[in-house]
């Protein structure tokens, strides 16, 4: 454990998670997203599927005694809203032995910035029991890493450390978490989870939104999306996109370095719609007032 963060620990242990499959395939930034937060804990349950890209051998090369690597064969029949990846996340879940677990998809990376905020906001709720969980605010970059949405009909906030209790687990297709079914009782860290799963080339994003539609649709929904690369620009309203002129993750230097190709939101094909045209309007009434219609949570929220 780095003594930088030694005085938040006390008797405090904490078990990170994740699931990953074809990460090499599809570009997951898997290795990132472990080491972004490994510091902070004492045991990390990593459930790689069976992948013929070399994810295995690639989770295992970060080297770190505290890493704990279980394989699982995913079942194809079990491909329906997304259950698969709830049932995938509960799979290394069931492997935690922390008082909290820290959850991370593979694809969301912590800024190290964070880090001392999350612990500490761990030990001072550890006593507080019907505190359940602890959610971030998330931060979409979308087609490179200097853009990002900046609309909450993209969900803003969601549950990524959670109290080792029985009843809770992933819940819908891994969104969050629920107790027993219900929305978890939670408080906010303050930080943020950088999620890049729109960060991929074109081809690769084709590709991969072909596999993930399978995931929710079923096996024959990969046919239905033909397309051979990922058209960002027509695929969203460019008036949900914003420069991001903050910094990223120091684990994300390389990945972000080799990053190709011109990513220009004046040059957007997207056709306007009704939806575009109501959630533009709902967006200015959030940044005007602070009310936001219909947004969502998945959780509930202790002043």
């Amino acid at each position: 454990m780095c003594d930088d963060f030694e005085h938040w620990r006390r008797e405090l242990k904490v078990s990170g998670f994740t699931f990953v499959k074809d990460a090499i395939r599809f570009s997951f930034p898997i290795v990132e997203s472990i080491k972004s937060i490994l510091p902070i804990c004492d045991e990390f349950i990593v459930n790689v599927g069976k992948s013929d890209d070399g994810t295995f051998d690639l989770v295992r090369s970060i080297g770190s005694g505290k890493i704990k690597i279980i394989e699982s064969k995913w079942d194809p029949s079990f491909k329906y809203k997304g259950r698969i990846l709830a049932q995938q996340t509960n799979i290394a879940l069931a492997k935690c032995t922390g008082d909290w677990c820290f959850y991370l998809q593979a694809d969301e990376v912590v800024h190290e910035k964070d880090l001392d905020r999350i612990l500490k906001s761990m030990q001072q709720e550890l006593g507080q029991e019907r505190v359940e969980g602890l959610i971030f605010n998330w931060i979409h970059f979308y087609g490179d890493y200097s853009t990002f949405i900046n609309s909450y009909h993209w969900y803003q906030r969601e549950v990524r450390i959670i109290r080792n209790f029985r009843g809770i687990t992933s819940w819908s297709s891994a969104q969050g978490f629920r107790l027993n079914g219900r929305k978890l009782k939670v408080k906010d860290t303050g930080a943020s989870i950088y999620h890049y799963g729109w960060v991929r080339s074109p081809e690769v994003m084709a590709e991969k939104k072909r596999y993930h539609d399978s995931l929710h649709h079923g096996n024959g929904w990969e046919k239905k999306y033909k397309k051979e690369e990922f058209d960002y620009l027509k695929h969203i309203d460019p008036a949900m996109l914003n420069r991001y002129n903050g910094s990223h993750p120091k684990v994300m230097e390389d990945r972000i370095g080799k990053r190709e190709g011109e990513f220009n939101t004046s040059k957007s094909t997207h056709i306007l719609t009704f939806k575009d045209i109501r959630n533009r309007i709902s967006d200015f009434i959030a940044r005007k007032t602070g009310w936001k219609i219909g947004e969502y949570k998945n959780f509930i929220l202790i002043e």
